[in-house]
């Protein structure tokens, strides 16, 4: 598994994606540089690799199988270790889970990079370089389109601040310093589809018309065989491709997404990032995605015929004609709170990273609730004593 930090080409410093400008950015000589200069220059690495020139790690996601340097080797020592450790046993789920852990080594350090199975781009701890797991984003894992992040870190402070302070009774905590801190940019990872349909609606139909003609009122019923056929497309439907319910939630709520803003994966848009690989593989949910298109196509050859007012003995005939799919990963900035460790209960706030839309589950703190109650009890007491004076 190649473990990579994309360096600098002035400095060999690391470089993060900065979504204000849509450039990668060196913290150590202040250089920037677009995404094509930073591809020319790993490609440029990548020749001189391949002539026995020393070089910077290779950058773009492969599968080969080939150790890059001694970092590399020992980083798939210590993985092999990681996968034999993690086989399944009947011990505890703390064991379990354990056992979904991984590492790896950092490409600028050396120390030792701890991730769950899923992680694709992270930091590393003692350097905090951005790394970028790029065997978990090669092959058959490889995305066609990344959604860059639009909005930097500062944006989506200053709005986390904005909504929290408009919810009044939740924790202090949850908006302190720490807390700010643990906001993060991460790429979810998503499947799109885009799908054609056949479909045809037979159904029996009454149209009703009510007049009036002095003191006599005059009812209408029309009965009618009612047929509907036509060709149904469907584009950039979202399916989440990650098992974790507690992030496909978070996703899910700050959507839309602007795809038509994708563009071709390029793993340095993940420096600076975190990333999730899929593990929720497009066969799995196929069929569920048959059913959700079908659905959708019967309601919309049923909204053909909404003017009548009844609709009885409706059969439909849906054929799926063409169906495509496609692996995207998808910008949220994001935050989760535990306010009580003995709770399984995990609060959160997140942010599309390109349109800036919120979506938040709070947690709610009874001592301030309780404080507010009793100050309102407070002041109508008071209210209703200075009434009873007057009277």
């Amino acid at each position: 598994m190649d473990v990579l930090t994309h360096k600098c080409p002035n400095c060999g410093g690391p470089l993060t994606f900065e979504p204000k400008d849509q450039k990668f950015h060196c913290d150590f000589c202040l250089s920037i540089f677009t995404a094509e200069e930073v591809s020319q220059y790993e490609e440029k690495q990548r020749a001189a690799s391949v002539g026995g020139e020393t070089s910077a790690p290779d950058t773009e996601p492969h599968d080969n199988g080939q150790s890059t340097g001694s970092n590399s080797a020992t980083a798939k020592e210590t993985l092999a270790s990681s996968e034999v450790a993690s086989e399944p046993t009947d011990e505890t789920s703390a064991q379990e889970d354990a056992s979904t852990m991984e590492l790896f080594l950092c490409p600028s350090c050396g120390a030792e990079i701890v991730t769950d199975a899923t992680t694709a781009a992270t930091y590393c701890y003692y350097c905090h370089n951005p790394v970028v797991l790029s065997g978990r984003l090669s092959g058959q894992f490889l995305p066609e389109k990344v959604l860059p992040f639009a909005v930097e870190k500062e944006e989506a402070v200053e709005k986390f601040l904005a909504w929290t302070k408009k919810k009044w009774f939740i924790p202090k905590d949850f908006f302190d310093k720490s807390q700010i801190d643990k906001l993060t940019g991460v790429y979810f990872p998503y499947w799109t589809v885009d799908a054609k349909l056949a479909g045809q609606l037979s159904a029996n139909a009454t149209a009703v018309r009510v007049w009036r003609i002095g003191d006599i009122e005059y009812t209408e019923t029309k009965q009618f065989q009612v047929f509907r056929k036509g060709k149904l497309s469907f584009k950039e439907l979202l399916k989440n491709a990650l098992s974790k319910n507690t992030q496909q939630k978070m996703v899910e709520q700050v959507q839309p997404f602007p795809l038509e803003k994708a563009i071709d994966f390029k793993s340095q848009y993940l420096a600076g990032f975190q990333a999730e690989k899929r593990d929720i593989e497009y066969g799995t949910i196929r069929d569920t995605v048959k059913r959700e298109l079908r659905d959708y196509s019967e309601n919309l050859l049923r909204d053909t015929a909404s003017g009548y007012a009844t609709l009885t003995n409706v059969q439909t005939n849906i054929a799926l004609d063409e169906e495509k799919n496609h692996y995207v990963l998808l910008p949220v900035w994001l935050v989760t709170y535990r306010g009580n460790s003995q709770s399984d209960k995990v609060y959160y706030y997140a942010m599309n990273g390109q349109t800036g839309k919120v979506s938040g589950v709070l947690p709610m703190s009874y001592k301030r609730l309780g404080f507010a109650t009793a100050g309102l009890f407070a002041v109508l007491a008071t209210l209703f004593l200075i009434g009873g004076y007057f009277i």
